[in-house]
């Protein structure tokens, strides 16, 4: 069974059109993986990390950014060559019981991924329309209908509303950069690598944070089906023609994202930090403390609209990206409205449990806990991928060339080993 099936190569890409038109065929994948390096976990780590630290962890996003860009060209190469998203490979290459493993952890994932992403749409309608956090939770589920109809009316209609989200939230932060009057030089100095990165383990934490919440193993399963969609020549020069525009694709995307990112760290550090405002870290208290410190109002409502698209975005995605991951995993043949509501239940029960526990106050804590949830998954995302699109038997002319390879490899490795001194500290935390 291909990957998403109802929507399977159902995007035409016009033989011997123009540069131009092959880069409107070809756009879309790249915004909808996007949307996940801008959700409101991003924002609960980037809102942290810029009223604690002012703009030292800028170098920790654009690093971030450039290990997105890298995971990414793999997982559209091992779609667009194998006609395999990541799950299927799995599926394919690996004991049954190590693929069951895999999807169990993929799902944590999802979970984690998805409670960020509806903390942060039920926060947006509370501030927005003043609607119970509990009920605005249960209302994001609503997402289902909505990637029913627009797949129903064409996938081209879903990457239309997704990228018309995406950019609200650029003209909202654009404004908002406008009202901070940031520090020019300073941002300039937030490019290199903070000094105290590894001796402070809060910085530490949240830098780590802001790598799960940036490469996220989600999105690699989700890029990895979502190229599938075009309809493309399946000769060598066919795929080599869609593996390049499909690379201009994520690259302007993901880079629209690390903008999004470096907004709002920048937000918090002109406004919390600049007033010494340290302790800023829910988004609630965000949005109530910018009108009084920028002196106008709109600077509130723009940061709740931003957040609200970017949740319900992030939802719209997420909920893609569950079904690949069970299908793919599982081989599981529902109908598409029972398997997106399987998947949606999956991820949104941990969300409402955890809001009706924790109420408005401590959804910081959760959102970036989540993010660490991320980062701690990655690798067992980021491993098979490198393995498979280094396999020669498997991707054939397109195996990563010797360069890729030691790039990916080491690329892995500082995920991992990062992770793996976050749980160190982490645990001596907790022991003391």
């Amino acid at each position: 069974m291909p990957s998403l099936p109802e929507v399977h190569r159902s995007v035409g890409v016009p033989l011997g059109a123009s540069f131009w038109k092959k880069v409107l065929a070809f756009s879309g994948p790249g915004f909808l993986v996007a949307v996940g390096y801008m959700d409101p976990g991003n924002w609960a780590t980037d809102i942290a990390g810029g009223s604690q630290f002012a703009y030292q962890l800028i170098f920790v996003l654009f690093v971030s950014n450039l290990m997105a860009i890298l995971v990414q060209a793999l997982a559209a190469r091992l779609g667009v060559v194998t006609q395999l998203d990541l799950a299927q490979a799995c599926r394919s290459y690996y004991s049954r019981r190590t693929s069951l493993i895999l999807w169990v952890l993929c799902e944590i994932a999802i979970a984690a991924c998805d409670l960020a992403e509806v903390i942060g749409s039920a926060i947006a309608l509370n501030l927005l329309f003043h609607i119970p956090l509990l009920i605005g939770v249960c209302l994001t589920a609503l997402d289902v209908l909505a990637i029913l109809y627009l797949q129903h009316k064409g996938f081209r209609y879903l990457e239309a509303v997704v990228v018309g989200l995406i950019g609200t939230i650029g003209v909202c932060y654009l404004v908002e950069l406008i009202l901070v009057k940031p520090n020019l030089v300073e941002i300039g100095k937030g490019f290199l690598p903070p000094r105290q990165l590894f001796t402070n383990q809060e910085m530490l934490y949240i830098a780590i944070g802001m790598l799960g919440a940036t490469v996220m193993p989600h999105n690699l399963y989700l890029h990895s089906s979502l190229v599938q969609t075009r309809a493309i020549q399946r000769s060598p020069q066919g795929i080599r023609t869609a593996l390049r525009f499909n690379l201009l694709d994520y690259l302007v995307a993901l880079n629209f994202a690390f903008f999004i990112n470096v907004a709002i760290l920048i937000m918090a550090a002109g406004t919390f930090y600049r007033h010494g405002l340290s302790q800023v870290a829910e988004i609630q208290d965000a949005y109530h403390t910018l009108a009084p410190l920028l002196g106008t109002q709109i600077a509130s409502i723009l940061f709740a609209v931003a957040l609200l698209c970017s949740g319900q975005n992030s939802t719209l995605t997420g909920t893609l990206a569950g079904q690949i991951v069970m299908e793919g995993f599982l081989n599981l043949r529902l109908a598409p409205w029972l398997r997106r509501l399987i998947t949606r239940l999956v991820a949104i029960i941990p969300a409402i449990i955890a809001v009706a526990f924790f109420g408005h106050r401590g959804t910081a804590k959760l959102l970036i806990f989540s993010q660490v949830i991320l980062s701690l998954q990655l690798s067992f995302a980021v491993f098979p991928l490198v393995q498979f699109t280094s396999n020669r038997a498997r991707m054939g002319e397109f195996v990563n060339p010797f360069w890729l390879k030691i790039l990916a490899w080491v690329t892995a490795w500082i995920i991992a080993i990062l992770n793996a001194y976050l749980l160190v500290l982490t645990v001596k935390a907790w022991a003391s």
